[in-house]
């Protein structure tokens, strides 16, 4: 089980390939909260390890109880803009997904995979990359932001957000 920044670092370094990525959990790395998940964000991005990060929110009740909240900054325990910061400031080149959505509106069908909420979450974290500087895309039909080719940048100046 992957819990912490040891237990990345383990995974990361068995294999010195960039081949050898992880799909890192902004949630289940904050359950615990002796973890500092912007560094270890700020590290594993800098080391070309994330390959895909799942961008979620919790609450953290006590000790290492939680439940999963809405993706924005102010109904759980992340900082959303400062973990979408750590990404973009240390060269993420991956894709990013909002993950675990709660189900409103009346819909109904697999926990934790609500459209809506999902969707919610998607357009924070545009609005969180675009704040955090320089150029970024947006790219929703590979299933995320990215980084896709020059081309393809939209500066900040032009967006309307």
């Amino acid at each position: 089980m992957v819990k912490n920044r040891d237990d990345l670092a383990k995974i990361c370094d068995a294999v010195d390939s960039p081949a050898n990525g992880i799909t890192l959990c902004t949630g289940s790395i904050a359950e615990d909260p002796d973890n500092n998940v912007y560094e270890i964000l700020a590290e594993f991005t800098r080391r070309k390890r994330i390959h895909f990060a799942h961008v979620r929110n919790i609450k953290l009740i006590k000790d290492k109880d939680f439940y999963e909240s809405a993706h924005p900054s102010q109904y759980g325990s992340l900082d959303m803009y400062r973990v979408m910061q750590a990404l973009h400031d240390n060269g993420f080149d991956g894709y990013i997904r909002p993950d675990h959505g709660r189900f409103i509106w009346g819909e109904t069908g697999r926990p934790g995979y609500g459209l809506y909420d999902r969707a919610l979450g998607g357009n924070l974290s545009a609005g969180a990359v675009g704040g955090a500087g320089e150029e970024v895309a947006i790219n929703l039909f590979a299933g995320g932001l990215s980084r896709p080719p020059a081309a393809c940048f939209v500066p900040s100046s032009k967006r309307a957000c």
